[in-house]
């Protein structure tokens, strides 16, 4: 450990889905109480961005500073030496809980050096209603969301305190509760991991969070009937989808109400001013930006853009503007810790620009997806060869987005065009544009090669290791109905 450093312990924060506009500090019409106190007393990175549009693509740069398909030829962090494991071999303790994703479990690695580590993907039971509750979360959701006054009555005449409006269908109370339990055993220094689920399709927050994060009563018919069109495949109009978009933002409070309570659980073990919070999605929410809900395989910075927030005790409170990767988080942890971080991560600490307010690399980001011919498609991505390979790449104005495998490409320039509507390639096919046309070229001719490498780095292991039609015959029956419910298959 480095003598000079505050801080003992990290606690890492992510939520799955979690779009960097869903909260106050980066949209003033949000309702984010506790994260944007968090921001308030921290870091703010206004433009930070996820290496993959969901959770198999992104992950491995959030726990091992390394691109998907890497070390291994397919998802997971197999072959890649983890922030947990660094940390544990430099005497740290080290705890993770994740709320039954099932791309974040051992089967892909991620319980690699990690001394508690639960992901609550629980048996779903044998019978016919169980596995179809497993695969079926809304259905589930709202059964036990109607059931809830029935439950608080029974509670109260019990006599239990707890006074939860409705149970842990998205596993916050199991993680919360078990990431409590490790603060309070915890001896030494430690680094903590949660991630949450409730941001993740389906949305079915507490009602109470409904309530704060609307401006006006919005009934649990219309949340069912929200639902009821999507899960149909129905058209969704502009009631359907502003309800979707307040059932998200509930969900999301409902995260950062839980996040408060973990903190108050830090304050009561004295242990605030020596622990470092870091909060982060792994990837954000479409909202039909570009024709579609939730998150299909796409580069747009809807699915891409997240929240960073790095708040350390004693460190002043500022907003940077550079753009930083997800893969600077396991330096970053690992800075603040006084541990040397492995060659072979790809991101670079970001602790000089929390402490000092030294500017980041402000290097361009790499994010990638594999897409199936039909995008709405969303099979378990266990190679390069499901489907095509897209890279995109981002600086602070400019976002390429190259389909490798059909050698299509697309060009944004997010200032004139935040939404990323108006695809400027042409202009650099043809010469057409004028003044942007002519940078346009020149940022393509910039980022081509950087596509290049990556893909020549991620293919280098293509197919090594084991064989993928074998680590799906390993997975288990519950871990299978889990991602189901996810949506994938």
């Amino acid at each position: 450990m480095d003598a000079d450093t505050a801080v003992s312990n990290v606690v890492l924060v992510t939520v799955d889905s979690l779009r960097a506009d869903a909260l106050g500090t980066y949209d003033s019409d949000r309702h984010t109480p506790v994260f944007d106190g968090l921001a308030g007393r921290g870091t703010v990175f206004e433009r930070a961005f996820a290496t993959g549009n969901w959770t198999p693509f992104s992950f491995p740069s959030i726990l091992a500073s390394r691109p998907v398909f890497a070390d291994s030829g397919r998802i997971g962090v197999d072959g890649a030496p983890t922030l947990a494991s660094v940390l544990s071999e430099s005497g740290v303790a080290t705890g993770g809980f994740n709320a039954a994703n099932g791309f974040l479990t051992s089967h892909w690695g991620y319980d690699d050096g990690f001394d508690e580590f639960e992901p609550f993907v629980a048996s779903v039971g044998g019978s016919l209603y169980s596995r179809y509750l497993a695969t079926h979360p809304t259905v589930e959701a709202w059964l036990q969301l109607a059931a809830s006054p029935f439950r608080r009555l029974r509670s109260r005449l019990a006599g239990d305190v707890d006074d939860r409006p409705f149970l842990d269908t998205s596993r916050m109370f199991d993680v919360e509760h078990a990431a409590t339990a490790f603060l309070e055993s915890v001896e030494g220094p430690f680094f903590l991991w949660i991630h949450y689920m409730d941001a993740h399709t389906p949305y079915v927050p507490a009602p109470r969070y409904i309530r704060e994060v609307s401006d006006s009563r919005v009934g649990t018919h219309r949340m069912l009937h929200a639902h009821t069109r999507t899960g149909l495949g129905w058209e969704v109009g502009e009631r359907t989808l502003a309800d979707l978009r307040t059932l998200y933002q509930a969900a999301v409070r409902q995260v950062d109400a839980s996040v408060g309570r973990l903190l108050d659980a830090l304050d009561a073990e004295g242990l605030s001013e020596e622990t470092a919070v870091v909060l982060a999605g792994d990837h954000g929410e479409e909202f039909q930006e570009h024709g579609h809900l939730a998150h299909y395989p796409k580069l747009y910075d809807e699915l891409i853009r997240v929240p960073l927030i790095v708040d350390v005790p004693g460190a002043e409170s500022r907003r940077v503007d550079g753009q930083v990767g997800l893969d600077a988080v396991p330096p970053t942890v690992t800075d603040l810790l006084g541990v040397d971080a492995p060659d072979v991560w790809t991101g670079s600490s970001l602790r000089p620009t929390v402490r000092d307010g030294a500017a980041p690399p402000d290097e361009p980001v790499v994010s990638v997806t594999v897409r199936d011919e039909d995008v709405t498609a969303q099979p378990i991505p266990r190679g390069l060869d499901d489907g095509d390979l897209l890279v995109s790449v981002r600086d602070r104005d400019w976002t390429y987005i190259r389909n490798v495998d059909r050698e299509t490409e697309g060009l944004y320039f997010r200032p004139d065009d935040p939404d990323q509507q108006m695809d400027l390639a042409g202009n650099v096919a043809d010469g057409r544009g004028g003044d942007i046309g002519g940078e346009a070229r020149t940022v393509v001719d910039r980022f081509r090669p950087l596509v290049d490498a990556h893909v020549e780095l991620i293919r280098e292991r293509d197919g090594d290791g084991e064989g993928e039609s074998e680590q799906s015959a390993e997975m288990d029956a519950d871990l299978g109905a889990r991602l189901e419910a996810l949506g994938y298959k």
